[in-house]
């Protein structure tokens, strides 16, 4: 027998990875320097020396069967310990390893979160847009995704429509800031509302049962350290019911080694329970124990800064000419996605006929709205610059 849901998952693969795997074929066929791959958020800036030098270090005085064994299940302590004092010293808080599950990756931390805090036959809402794999994890959990569209101009969470979409059965809220696919940063005074519009349904929901049933905030945070001036607020200071899902893919350009961690804040019986459940759920999806090597890395790097300034300067060079050839896109304040609208109504279409100039920016479809393309520019300056005759000649098509 096969299990007809993974099926479906498989022969439905991401549209991301479909356009890279293209990418891949048609790089060979006409050389990397005449193919325009704007698909994967895959950093092109090098990791930084810190990062290096641990593995080279770590490799030199750590003895073997430490280095490549097993870890305890939620990580090694001294990982945990360090994630945590990073934190306090970031945002002021008081937390410890007892707070931290080591992880292989965002993917597993937003997967095991889901399945710690979502039984079948509920309902996670996601802010449309979204990162499309929230619907499989989602899925995969037993749960139900509910779309709640972000303001159509700013893309920014609108908490009277997260209000609107909460049922009985809804056990989670996932929100992901700075926002694959758009940008947004979501400020202070919008999740302060959406905080309060969760404590009022916890409130309801305690005097009708008689025991808590809080709804858990899930804040998906793989692109914080990626930002151009703008606030990205620490979420647990705003609601108590908060479970943050972080990786080091993004701010160290580690996205193949798979480690991060997920953080629930030990404040109260219902925490020590969730993050028990976190525990089980990395025991029952198979995510038990993050990569050991790269675990010692977050020991080392743990506060080594991003170089947000070669991204800015792709933001900038990419905006400043598709403005000029008369594109218009939501201005990313973190992040390095520029979500542009396509230039017709069938962005399927679009990023069709954009094949034609080598141009591969991914479909908003998968995303949950119509219209709008992604343009991943964490890519080399080089490729923006090579690219832009051809989104220039793209327009005119249109024209």
């Amino acid at each position: 027998m096969i299990n007809e849901q993974m099926y479906a998952f498989g022969a439905e693969s991401s549209k991301i990875r479909e356009i890279f795997s293209y990418a891949c074929a048609r790089k060979e066929e006409i050389g990397a320097e005449n193919v325009f791959d704007f698909s994967l958020g895959n950093p092109s800036i090098p990791a930084p020396a810190a990062v290096q030098e641990s593995i080279a270090r770590s490799l030199a005085e750590v003895p073997a069967a430490e280095l490549h064994g097993y870890t305890p299940a939620p990580g090694l302590p001294a990982a945990r310990a360090a994630v945590a004092s990073s934190l306090n010293r970031r945002f002021g808080t008081t937390y410890t390893a007892s707070d931290v599950f080591m992880t292989v990756g965002a993917a597993a931390s937003v997967s095991i979160a889901l399945h710690a805090a979502v039984c079948p036959g509920e309902e996670v809402i996601v802010i449309a847009p979204y990162f499309p794999e929230y619907r499989v994890w989602i899925e995969t959990a037993g749960a139900v995704c509910v779309e709640v569209p972000a303001d159509p101009e700013t893309f920014q969470v609108v908490p009277g429509a997260v209000a609107a979409a909460i049922t009985p059965r809804t056990a989670a809220v996932i929100i992901n800031a700075p926002n694959n696919p758009t940008g947004a940063i979501y400020p202070r005074e919008t999740l302060s509302e959406l905080a309060e519009v969760l404590e009022e349904v916890n409130a309801a929901r305690e005097q009708e049962l008689g025991h808590p049933q809080p709804v858990v905030l899930i804040s998906d945070e793989p692109y914080r350290e990626i930002t151009y001036g703008a606030e990205v607020p620490w979420v647990p200071a705003l609601y108590e019911h908060t479970v943050v899902c972080y990786s080091y893919s993004k701010s160290l350009s580690l996205p193949g080694e798979r480690v991060g961690w997920v953080l629930v804040p030990q404040v109260s019986e219902g925490a020590r329970r969730m993050m028990a459940a976190v525990a089980g759920a990395a025991r029952a999806l198979g995510f038990v124990c993050a990569p050991a090597l790269f675990q010692r890395v977050v020991i080392d790097c743990v506060d080594t800064p991003t170089d947000v300034a070669a991204y800015a300067r792709n933001r900038e060079l990419l905006t400043d000419a598709l403005r000029a050839y008369g594109y218009t896109f939501v201005e990313p304040d973190g992040a390095f996605y520029l979500w542009v609208r396509a230039l017709e109504p069938d962005a399927e279409a679009f990023c069709e006929r954009a094949r034609g100039f080598e141009l591969l920016p991914v479909p908003s479809d998968s995303f949950g709205v119509p219209g709008w393309v992604r343009v991943g520019y964490c890519v080399a300056p080089e490729t923006i610059e090579r690219s832009l005759p051809a989104w220039q000649a793209l327009a005119e098509s249109y024209r």
